[in-house]
């Protein structure tokens, strides 16, 4: 009773609900005050504080495990469409529309996105091409590192134009975590702490109708065992954008499965023995089936539900004690990434930094965190319009974008669909605009986007958004140039209009 009524509490907490404050406290109070005279409790209480130890754990485990989570279930929804091997890289060749479900993809982009496996086929050789932007991953979403300083420093995750190959192409090598044979020389080699590794490239166009030369490039990826290039399989290259797929993580019980799945085929790191023993009390353990009774699958699904609205709750506003938590003191703009790529201080992680960053997003390298002129992409993202009111899709806003928009590369607006985070199904070929598009703009330069279920009068830059359906925006700058970082170049907050 007490850990259902906890359940009732939260769930009407995170939709806004007006609770009466003896209400919020009794479930607290309850399991605080449980009685234990003599010294002990009753055999009910023991079932109770059980009852509330086990939906605590699932709520705990699911937070941790999100990045694997989110990874995971990319994995398993791509090889569900496009098969499975490391010589499987689906390219986006049409681009990334609404019709795959994945968290907040850049439409505006080429991508391919591949999942090797270290374990079976390790250690692999990536032979990359010239001209390419990439990242590699491991299961964790964590950059992967090279073994050896290259050119004097230590390269994590960044591959092609800002990795160490600087765009010239180079052979990686990749071993497993646990590989302790000799390794060659003639590669850039990094190691995974995961025997799975997340293979993420992007490709750029100058002109949306012309798409073939970011495609071309990536088509001359290899991938193979090494020693083995001869006779390994051919490389294919599905078109990713001709088969939708759903490749977003679970919000109930059934990631607890996904998550077996996940403890059963990786690596053993003793870094996570203490969260592997979490998820042991909950029935997860390496090398034993997960067969949680009704009573057990029934709690663990209200955690998982209760979750995943606990990290979306987390991600929409950082506290005023992270640094950097907006981009400006005076907008409402997010910034995704205030520290580094790891999510890391020098005494503790950004626990609950990292949870917000992947309830929304995955992949995650230096090169998307990094403060340099000219490197990477920045990505102010909005949940709120100026007044501090969620974005709804039955109304209509406007962002105005001052002119000379701080970007060497493109910049582009996408919204969001406030739950899964995919692109938002609009109806629209893609749910943005970008520079690409060549979009209208005012006699300063500045220009202006709408969002709205109908086009504003007056309006010609236009983002469709869905009735009863809540959505966030996401301003992506490549490239980002000096003014972006003296803050003399802002966006506006996201106005409502009347």
């Amino acid at each position: 009773m007490g850990t259902l009524l906890a359940i009732v509490v939260a769930l009407l907490v995170l939709s806004g609900a007006s609770i009466p404050a003896a209400a919020q406290d009794s479930h607290y109070d309850q399991v605080a005050n449980t009685p234990f005279p003599d010294g002990y409790p009753s055999k009910e209480s023991i079932k109770v504080l059980q009852d509330e130890l086990l939906f605590q754990r699932g709520v705990q485990s699911y937070i941790w495990a999100l990045p694997a989570l989110n990874m995971y279930a990319m994995k398993e929804g791509s090889e569900k469409v496009f098969g499975a091997g490391y010589n499987v890289l689906p390219i986006f060749k049409e681009r990334l529309n609404a019709k795959t479900l994945v968290t907040t993809p850049n439409s505006d982009v080429i991508y391919a996105m591949g999942y090797v496996d270290l374990k079976d086929d390790g250690p692999l050789v990536i032979e990359v091409p010239p001209g390419l932007q990439g990242i590699l991953d491991d299961f964790f979403q964590r950059p992967i590192c090279s073994v050896e300083p290259i050119d004097g420093q230590t390269w994590c995750g960044d591959v092609g134009l800002p990795g160490p190959d600087k765009g010239k192409g180079a052979k990686y090598l990749l071993l497993a975590p646990d590989y302790k044979g000799e390794i060659p020389l003639g590669y850039l080699t990094y190691r995974s702490r995961t025997y799975g590794v997340f293979v993420f490239w992007r490709g750029f166009f100058k002109d949306p109708k012309q798409l073939e030369e970011p495609v071309k490039v990536m088509e001359q990826t290899r991938i193979y065992p090494l020693g083995k290039a001869a006779s390994a399989k051919p490389m294919v290259f599905p078109d990713a954008s001709a088969k939708p797929a759903n490749l977003l993580y679970p919000t109930d019980g059934t990631a607890f499965d996904m998550l077996s799945r996940y403890i059963e085929r990786e690596y053993v790191d003793a870094n996570d023995m203490e969260m592997r023993g979490q998820l042991a009390s909950i029935g997860i353990i390496k090398g034993q089936p997960f067969a949680p009774d009704a009573h057990t699958r029934d709690l663990l699904d209200k955690s998982a539900r209760a979750a995943a609205k606990i990290a979306h709750g987390v991600s929409y506003d950082p506290p005023a004690w992270i640094p950097n938590g907006h981009w400006y003191p005076d907008r409402r703009w997010i910034n995704v990434f205030p520290g580094n790529a790891t999510f890391t201080a020098d005494t503790f992680n950004f626990v609950d930094l990292r949870t917000g960053f992947f309830t929304f997003a995955y992949s995650a390298s230096p090169g998307m965190a990094v403060n340099m002129v000219g490197v990477g992409a920045k990505y102010p993202a909005a949940y709120v319009d100026a007044d501090g009111n969620f974005l709804e899709g039955d109304n209509s806003y406007k962002l105005h974008l001052p002119a000379d928009i701080p970007a060497a590369l493109f910049w582009s607006v996408t919204a969001y669909d406030a739950w899964t985070a995919s692109g938002l199904d609009n109806g629209q070929p893609f749910p943005s605009l970008n520079a690409m598009d060549k979009p209208a703009t005012n006699p300063d330069g500045s220009t202006d986007i709408y969002f709205g279920p109908q086009l504003p009068t007056g309006a010609k830059n236009w983002i469709r958004t869905l009735p009863q359906k809540g959505y966030f925006v996401i301003v992506r700058i490549y490239g980002p140039t000096q003014p972006f970082f003296d803050k003399k170049w802002r966006p506006d907050d996201i106005v409502k209009l009347q």
